[in-house]
């Protein structure tokens, strides 16, 4: 908080206070007046004139007091505006004025911003294909989680909740915007800070997940070559879920096949292969994972990307 010097305006203050005593005296008097008027005019001695005109005088000073009033309730006003207030908790940018410098209460700068990290809010988009099934979700009262990763999308950062979709898609892109807030109370997120954004909507069960690069799609349809006794076999696979670099097969795979993730323009059915490991995920050949949960974006969506955004005041 930052205090300008009050005194200008404790004088006004006061000024009004003792406008407002005065008057409030006269009033007294005039009201005390009055109530003699009325026995003198009961008894005959003064005309209804005088009787009115000492009424008036009271309403007189009802309206000066009533100003007087308004008069203390502006200094008052005048007086907070001599302390400068944060409105919101945040972080203080770089100041935009030193000191002697000159200000002017229409300068469009200000003196600095306060950005709000707690909480902090992520803004990202979607295909549009998928909106159906996050707005049915959302319109459930389901609460959506949110996951917020580095820019490599390898480690994960903090999470939140989505908290609403924009109005409209953007036809330029075929995307619609999503708002998710974080609680953000590590200071984990920056304002302006890129982020690979992961909304869990749905969880799909008994999967086996195998790398996306080896699905393969020709006339069969969908398959991959998975390796048997040093031979690469075509197995016809249903997708379920595709999840960044993991696909969920629902059919097709047993637990323990080995599939073929490189070299497959190579290959045919039953032709002879050396698999070797896979070094990460881009191996040469790699294990289809056991069964498990599969969480992931809608409609195999890839995870999507955003920025952090606080609100600057």
């Amino acid at each position: 908080m930052r205090r300008l010097t009050p005194r200008p305006f404790q004088v006004q203050l006061e000024q009004a206070m003792g406008q407002l005593a005065k008057d409030q005296a006269a009033r007294k008097d005039a009201e005390v007046n009055l109530e003699r008027f009325k026995l003198l005019f009961k008894e005959g001695v003064i005309p209804q004139q005088q009787l009115d005109t000492q009424a008036s005088l009271v309403g007189q000073s009802d309206g000066a007091i009533a100003s007087d009033q308004s008069q203390i309730d502006n200094a008052k006003l005048q007086l907070t505006y001599s302390r400068i207030t944060a409105p919101i908790s945040g972080r203080i940018g770089l100041r935009l004025v030193d000191a002697g410098n000159i200000v002017h209460a229409s300068d469009p700068g200000g003196l600095l911003v306060i950005t709000q990290l707690q909480p902090i809010s992520v803004i990202f988009s979607l295909p549009q294909d998928q909106l159906p099934q996050v707005n049915a979700k959302l319109r459930s009262g389901v609460q959506l989680v949110v996951d917020a990763y580095d820019r490599d999308d390898t480690a994960k950062i903090t999470s939140g909740k989505l908290q609403t979709i924009d109005n409209q898609i953007d036809i330029t892109t075929g995307t619609y915007k999503l708002k998710s807030v974080f609680t953000n109370e590590d200071n984990a997120l920056f304002p302006n800070q890129f982020v690979n954004v992961h909304l869990l909507v749905d969880t799909k069960h008994n999967l086996t997940i195998v790398p996306a690069a080896a699905i393969q799609r020709g006339p069969q349809g969908t398959y991959v070559y998975a390796a048997a006794d040093n031979t690469a076999k075509i197995r016809t696979v249903t997708i379920s879920q595709t999840t960044g670099d993991s696909v969920g097969l629902s059919a097709g795979l047993n637990v323990g096949d080995v599939v073929v993730i490189d070299g497959q323009d190579k290959l045919q059915d039953g032709t002879k292969i050396n698999p070797s490991p896979a070094s990460g995920a881009n191996g040469p050949a790699r294990s289809a994972a056991p069964p498990s949960s599969s969480p992931g974006a809608p409609q195999a969506g890839t995870p999507s990307k955003g920025r952090a955004g606080g609100s600057p005041r």
